[in-house]
C-alpha cells in the first residue's frame, strides 16, 4: 500500500488530491510543522535524508520530490486515464510540471525569505539597511518576475477559456494542474483581489477546490490554509 508522509500546510497536500482522484487505496502518516520554527519535524528524516516533505513509500520504493511522486503515481496506476497527457499534449503537461518548481516556486519562496527577513526583530540601526537591501532586491527582481509569472499564467488560462478547457492542459485535470494548484492556491489566499485582477487564475483555483476528490483530500489531510 502507498504510504504518503503528509506535512501539515505543505506541498504534499496537491498529492492527496492526486490519490483521490486514482481512487486507489492509500494511507497518511501525518507530521506537524514546529510551531516556533514552522519547519518539519526531525522524524521525517527517517524517511528521507532531507526529512522533507512530501514523501510517499511504496513496497521498497522511497519517492520524494512533488513532481516526481505525481509522474510516479500517474504513470502506475493513471495510466489508463491519460494523466501524463495524450500524443497532443504530452509535452505541454511535462512543461507545466516542471514550470511550477523550476520557475514559478522559487519566486514565490524567494518573496516568502524577504517578508521574514523584514518582520523579523533587529537592532534598530541595523534596520533600515537590511530593509533597504530587502526592498531592492523585490522592486528590482522578484517582485518583477513574479507579476511577469502570474500574467503568464493568467493569459494561458485565459486562452484555454477560450478554447473550452477548463484545466491547464485540456478538457481533463493531468499532472499539470496536481502540480500547479499549490502556487496558484497559495497566491490566491495570499494576494487580494486576485478575483478581479486575476479572474481566470481565481476562477481556475475555486472550480479545482469545488471538486469532490479535493475536498475528499481536504478532509484526509488536515489543517490547510490555502482551501
Amino acid at each position: 500500500m502507498i504510504t504518503l508522509h503528509h506535512l501539515n500546510n505543505s506541498r504534499s497536500q496537491r498529492i492527496i488530491w492526486l490519490l483521490e482522484t486514482l481512487n486507489i487505496e492509500y494511507q497518511i502518516k501525518h507530521y506537524q510543522r514546529d510551531k516556533q520554527t514552522n519547519l518539519a519535524p526531525a522524524e521525517l528524516k527517517k524517511i528521507h535524508p532531507l526529512g522533507k516533505s512530501p514523501v510517499i513509500t511504496d513496497g521498497d520504493k522511497v519517492i520524494a520530490e512533488s513532481g516526481l511522486i505525481i509522474e510516479y503515481l500517474c504513470e502506475t496506476y493513471g495510466s489508463d486515464k491519460e494523466l501524463m497527457g495524450n500524443k497532443e499534449n504530452r509535452w505541454d503537461v511535462k512543461y507545466w510540471l516542471h514550470y511550477s518548481e523550476g520557475s514559478l516556486m522559487p519566486l514565490m519562496v524567494m518573496k516568502l525569505v524577504f517578508d521574514k527577513i523584514k518582520a523579523a526583530p533587529k537592532p534598530f540601526f541595523i534596520r533600515p539597511i537590511a530593509n533597504a537591501i530587502v526592498d531592492k532586491a523585490m522592486t528590482s527582481y522578484a517582485g518583477p518576475n513574479i507579476a511577469k509569472n502570474i500574467a503568464y499564467i493568467e493569459q494561458h488560462l485565459a486562452n484555454n477559456k477560450i478554447l473550452g478547457n477548463e484545466y491547464i492542459c485540456g478538457t481533463q485535470a493531468t499532472a499539470a494542474d496536481f502540480q500547479m494548484i499549490f502556487p496558484l492556491e497559495a497566491l490566491v489566499a495570499k494576494q487580494k483581489g486576485m478575483a478581479e485582477t486575476q479572474p481566470n487564475i481565481y476562477a481556475y483555483v475555486k472550480r479545482i477546490h469545488s471538486q469532490p476528490e479535493y475536498q475528499k483530500a481536504l478532509t484526509a489531510g488536515g489543517q490547510y490554509d490555502y482551501a
